[in-house]
């Protein structure tokens, strides 16, 4: 945990906790949507500055903690397939598929490069035409915009042989699955300040009116942190039920129009299967049909059998918000960053990884 004088604008935590004690009156539970935001409620020690009334739970916010099974043994076959380089970001190569992981993929001889752009992946596949470069296209709404960039920037050089293998998922239809569950116990939503950066808040009015939850658009430093807890909670301790912005010195209600447009113009609206959660109607993005050449299903003929989750990981629950990381009975012993049973301990952006690094003190428990 950090001394206070280490915070930015230490003044204004000490008066955001205070407000928020102040006015709470009764047990509320929130939930984050976003892993960066889990992982500075964590570090920061801002769960323990909380009253006990408030309890922070963490959404699917972490797209490779949400990436399911069936993908990640897409992308390992895919590696494995002759004269094929799969590109991915590093945090995707020790998530477990159901029988091995990219990294133990790549020990045994599959060409598997990291790389920090898809942008780098059609340079790579324009410099191999000898080669099939697939971009394993991972992420919420935020890296939409670049990975659909990679496929309009391949299609105009006449680049045949890239194409990405998408994972993307949408935060919300997440949200309502979350709130249709019967067994949730969300009060109010924290929303991703960098989802909505591109995307905008539109899409969240509906929501807030649907289900009475008040929905706060929040940053990542304490600071936002602790402004969007009470906007928040001054909501609920009002019976108001609306969306707000407490990022705007980001987020536009509107979003960002070029980066949409270009999500528009590749991708189309699909169901998604969600790890530990299940199937999403209507909540990924795939390639469309305009560009379904970049599309590595299609261009490999992916059919791979259906595979289960591991039963001895409760992540699931932990992303609906109905547990906590160390409600699991193998978190921190059977389950460890450098051997994990699920992706929420692999992730940077991971819950269970964000209680193991940096939480110090037991949590108030849901149950």
């Amino acid at each position: 945990m950090k001394f206070l004088s280490e915070y930015r604008d230490p003044e204004m935590v000490i008066q955001y906790v205070k407000e928020i004690k102040a006015i709470t009156t009764k047990p509320w539970t929130l939930m984050e949507i976003c892993g960066g935001q889990t992982h500075s409620l964590v570090k920061n020690g801002i769960l323990d500055m909380l009253p006990k009334f408030i309890t922070m739970v963490h959404g699917p916010g972490c797209p490779v903690c949400v990436t399911s099974v069936n993908v990640i043994d897409e992308a390992i076959y895919l590696s494995e397939q002759p004269n094929v380089i799969l590109c991915s970001f590093g945090d995707m190569l020790r998530v477990p598929g159901s029988k091995k992981s990219l990294l133990e993929a790549k020990a045994s001889g599959a060409d598997i490069r990291i790389l920090y752009s898809p942008l780098e992946a059609v340079e790579l596949a324009k410099s191999h035409p000898e080669k099939q470069v697939v971009f394993f296209a991972v992420g919420f709404e935020t890296t939409a915009p670049a990975n659909a960039l990679s496929v309009v920037h391949a299609a105009k050089q006449g680049i045949k042989n890239y194409s990405i293998l998408a994972s993307h998922v949408l935060v919300p239809p997440a949200m309502e699955a979350i709130l249709g569950d019967d067994e949730n116990k969300i009060d109010a939503f924290l929303a991703a300040g960098h989802v909505c950066t591109i995307m905008g808040i539109d899409e969240y009015y509906p929501i807030a009116e649907k289900y009475k939850c008040p929905i706060v658009v929040t940053g990542f430093e304490p600071v936002d942190l602790l402004q969007g807890i009470l906007m928040a909670v001054q909501q609920l301790e009002k019976g108001v039920y609306k969306v707000e912005n407490q990022y705007a010195r980001s987020v536009q209600r509107e979003g960002n129009a070029m980066a949409k447009d270009t999500i528009h113009k590749v991708f189309t609206i699909s169901d998604r299967v969600w790890r530990g959660i299940g199937n999403i109607p209507q909540s990924g993005y795939e390639v469309n049909e305009q560009y379904k050449l970049y599309n590595a299903r299609l261009k490999f003929n992916i059919n791979i059998p259906f595979a289960e989750e591991n039963k001895e990981c409760i992540s699931g629950d932990i992303m609906k918000g109905l547990k906590k990381p160390k409600q699991c009975p193998n978190f921190g012993t059977k389950c460890k960053p450098e051997h994990p049973l699920g992706a929420p301990m692999v992730s940077s952006e991971g819950a269970c990884a964000a209680y193991y690094h940096y939480a110090s003190v037991d949590d108030v428990l849901i149950d």
